[in-house]
């Protein structure tokens, strides 16, 4: 299975934000509806490049440190700026190991530099499982067969 499969399921559209929005700005377009855990940053104004990445973790690490300061800051003030990305043609695996890794909880998908999906290590869980779910059934049904 490929990241390309969730997106047939879950869809491409990816909630972005400007990195001159406000923190509030992006934590209640988090909140929803619907409620999300990150946002890309795409400044170009077509939703179609990754500048960065902003999610609920980096408001909170940032309000940790900041209080109520962090009012006054932007999105380009705590968002993470090295993008770590995947294609639609990278496998569920590959994208578990690198989200496992990196310690990320969302990929936005990149296919021929352009934005065309966001994943979560919810989505990959959830297609994981139904793929172990099938492969248990198969087995089920040729032990089944062969008794």
């Amino acid at each position: 299975m490929k990241v390309s499969d969730i997106l047939q399921f879950k869809g491409d559209s990816v909630h972005t934000v400007l990195s001159w929005n406000t923190v509030p700005e992006a934590a209640a377009r988090l909140a929803g509806p619907p409620a999300i855990g990150a946002l890309v940053v795409s400044d170009d104004g077509f939703r179609e490049r990754v500048d960065g990445i902003v999610s609920e973790r980096d408001i909170v690490r940032r309000f940790a440190s900041d209080g109520a300061g962090l009012v006054k800051l932007t999105v380009a003030d705590i968002m993470t700026r090295h993008v770590i990305t995947c294609s639609p043609d990278d496998s569920i695996a590959e994208v578990m190991a690198t989200m496992n890794r990196w310690r990320h909880r969302h990929l936005p998908v990149v296919e021929n530099g352009k934005l065309c999906g966001l994943i979560s290590i919810g989505d990959v869980v959830k297609q994981r499982l139904a793929e172990m779910s099938t492969e248990a059934g198969v087995l089920r049904d040729i032990y089944l067969a062969s008794h």
